[in-house]
């Protein structure tokens, strides 16, 4: 009897290795900017026909349901799906060995199909299964869950037991991509597989032959943040790994104190990138030693653009959704119908404000969105660092603000920016309108980047690694406000595509520079100027959705990482 993978055996030549992938909102596979971008790249490379196959967790109690209580403060619940409404389970199990005892692990197939017909298989690793011990079921069941064991187990399900399974089920794999370390023991499940022929001497000690296992691995890194790297302390290695691989092994290759799984997948991979030009710079500062290249982010433009822009596209770029690069004649766009479509997109965004949080906003006030994680150096409040003056300057330029995010359920200091957001947001109820809607999603996320009209990103540089959400809002004809970093550094046209706050590299007095140009420059175009205004939404699409997507960026990993 044919297995639903068998089709995709004889071509499929390349494994995406990603903790979190976003498939859709109904599948809680996804915490953020990671998974969703490891979406973006499953729809393109389905669009783009490449031979790919997604390998995940299947995180059946998702990452983290947000409500926002009484008192502004987050609180964390469970957010369950039953992975058989939305996959199927295939008849293949592997095992690996975790405390001394078979985990076994079985995959869930979603067949992601584009819409030209073309498919990308993604499996969901789970371990909720009757032949494993009660502790163990649970290890694939909360994206990013638990304490540092809990996230080892997790890792080693991925890492070696994704490729395990990949071999079980009868893949030729040639090219590992690795989407951030957590999948790092995919590479040194490899390495062991390839002792140093007799006769060679030892690298550095490293009885193994890492060349072999570098022209196969494709890795890249996500964060210019030092907490975001995940480290493990060696004896919980040893207690979980056994003798997988020898530790002596692991310090020469992933540090001497603890296993740092970005420096193991930096050693063993022969193709690494960061996520933006500047990434890259901060990237190779971070880990001196190593070519690290840059391939910039992009979005997968059909999935996030609002069907009333949809549409209009349609009559200048008939091929937009699958050549996204033909958006470049957007700038042609009708005034008039640009302007409604816009329109059309932000009612639908307010009349869930609405929904949400009871506040009524207005459609003919500029809407201020922030929409990211919650975390310090995001600096959601750099907005409300002086008070009187966002009060002042609403005064005589009235405007609304609508913000979201998740903070991590360990994360004390996210969970006090929620606080004190939704604080200055009740104290500045009566002057300017404001909220905070709950349990950002791709769904939420869908409404946000199509109906705000300007999108305001703050971060703390050199912190911001990629920020893809202003990229999916560009496109559809919302302007960036935002800090130099990340892709922006790269996006950003003064006055044209959006406006910068403060200078590169400057490190100056942000919340001043944004306070002078949300008085001076932004809301005096939008209540001036609207024709302006206009002709900088068409340029937004024209020149960023034509360049900062993922047929773009999948493009560039075909040929430069995955065709060595």
């Amino acid at each position: 009897m044919m297995s639903p993978i068998d089709p995709f055996l004889p071509r499929t030549r390349i494994a995406y290795f990603s903790m979190e992938v976003a498939l859709r909102p109904e599948m809680h596979t996804y915490s953020g900017g990671l998974g969703v971008l490891a979406g973006d790249t499953a729809r393109s490379c389905a669009d783009l026909e490449l031979p790919v196959v997604f390998v995940t967790l299947a995180s059946r109690e998702g990452y983290l349901r947000q409500e926002i209580d009484a008192e502004g403060r987050q609180v964390d619940h469970a957010d369950p799906w039953e992975p058989a409404d939305w996959a199927t389970p295939l008849d293949a199990m592997v095992a690996v060995r975790i405390e001394g005892r078979p985990v076994w692990v079985r995959p869930w197939l979603r067949v992601l199909t584009c819409p030209i017909g073309r498919e990308i298989p993604i499996l969901l690793l789970d371990t909720r299964l009757e032949h494993n011990d009660a502790a163990d079921r649970a290890i694939t069941d909360r994206l990013y869950g638990g304490d540092d064991v809990y996230r080892l187990k997790q890792e080693i399900v991925l890492g070696i037991g994704g490729e395990r399974l990949l071999h079980a089920l009868g893949f030729e794999i040639e090219t590992y991509h690795l989407n951030e370390g957590h999948a790092a023991l995919l590479a040194a499940a490899l390495l062991r597989r390839h002792p140093r022929p007799p006769g060679r001497p030892a690298n550095g000690g490293l009885r193994y032959d890492d060349d072999r296992v570098r022209e196969r691995c494709v890795f890249t890194t996500h964060t210019p943040v030092e907490a975001g790297h995940d480290r493990f302390d060696y004896a919980d290695v040893a207690r979980l790994l056994g003798d997988f691989i020898e530790i002596d092994q692991l310090k020469l290759l992933a540090g001497a104190d603890r296993l740092n799984m970005t420096r193991l997948a930096l050693y063993l991979s022969g193709y690494v990138n960061g996520v933006a030009r500047r990434h890259a710079e901060t990237a190779r500062q971070m880990f001196p030693g190593y070519a690290i290249r840059a391939v910039t982010n992009g979005v997968h433009v059909p999935t996030w653009t609002h069907p009333a822009l949809a549409r209009l596209f349609q009559t200048v770029a008939p091929d937009w959704g699958h050549d996204p690069e033909a958006l470049a004649v957007a700038d042609q766009l009708p005034d008039e119908a640009l302007w409604a479509a816009h329109q059309e997109a932000k009612a639908g965004l307010l009349a869930e404000v609405e929904r949400l949080t009871g506040v009524a906003m207005r459609p003919d006030l500029p809407l201020l969105t922030f929409a990211r994680r919650m975390t310090g150096y995001k600096r959601p409040d750099l907005l409300f660092a002086d008070v009187e003056r966002l009060r002042a300057i609403s005064r005589g330029q009235p405007f609304q603000v609508v913000m979201a995010g998740k903070a991590h359920p360990r994360d004390d200091g996210g969970k006090a920016l929620i606080h004190a957001l939704s604080g200055h947001m009740r104290r500045l109820a009566d002057e300017i309108p404001m909220a905070f809607l709950p349990n950002y999603d791709m769904a939420l996320a869908k409404l946000l980047v199509a109906g705000a009209d300007v999108w305001l990103n703050t971060p703390l540089p050199p912190y911001e690694a990629s920020g893809t959400s202003g990229m999916k809002a560009a496109l559809n004809g919302v302007l960036n406000l935002s800090v130099l970093d990340g892709w922006w550094i790269e996006g950003c046209i003064e006055g044209v595509t959006g406006w910068a706050i403060g200078r590169d590299r400057d490190g100056g007095d942000h919340a001043g520079a944004l306070y002078d140009k949300l008085e001076g420059t932004v809301l005096p175009l939008y209540h001036g100027d609207l024709g302006r205004w206009i002709w900088m939404m068409k340029e937004s699409i024209s020149k960023i959705a034509a360049r900062f997507n993922s047929q773009r960026m999948m493009r560039r990993y075909a040929a430069e990482a995955y065709l060595r």
